[in-house]
């Protein structure tokens, strides 16, 4: 992800003795603390939920009310022990989503699949 890292480099007129990163996206931060986490199928599952600020610079136009530059963004992390925990977990939180926008929000939702590409 270093293409897409925005450095603070400065803080007013000063510049800084220690750079900070602002990262675009968690999964720099969070995979390899799951090898730290993580010693054995016991540990398994584990899933966690992340609020966050993310910045992004990969465009040129950003649409106001579709996305910006900064925004906040919910993911999640989990790992499972196996390919089917992991394809059941998915179903549950699509269908979490599918009733949030649907039941509360009066959203209609169309599911659909992701492209391989």
């Amino acid at each position: 992800f270093a293409p897409e890292v925005a450095w603070v480099t400065k803080s007013g007129n000063s510049d800084m003795a220690e750079h900070i990163a602002v990262r675009p996206t968690s999964e720099t931060v969070m995979y390899p603390a799951y090898a730290k986490w993580i010693q054995s199928y016991r540990d398994l599952p584990i899933k966690l939920n992340q609020w966050n600020n993310v910045v992004r610079w990969e465009f040129k136009h950003p649409q106001p009310f579709l996305r910006t530059r900064e925004f906040l963004w919910q993911e999640g992390h989990t790992a499972f022990a196996t390919f089917n925990e992991a394809k059941e977990e998915v179903m549950i939180i699509l269908d979490l989503y599918r009733r949030v926008y649907e039941e509360l929000l009066a959203v209609p939702v169309v599911r659909g699949r992701k492209t391989e590409k």
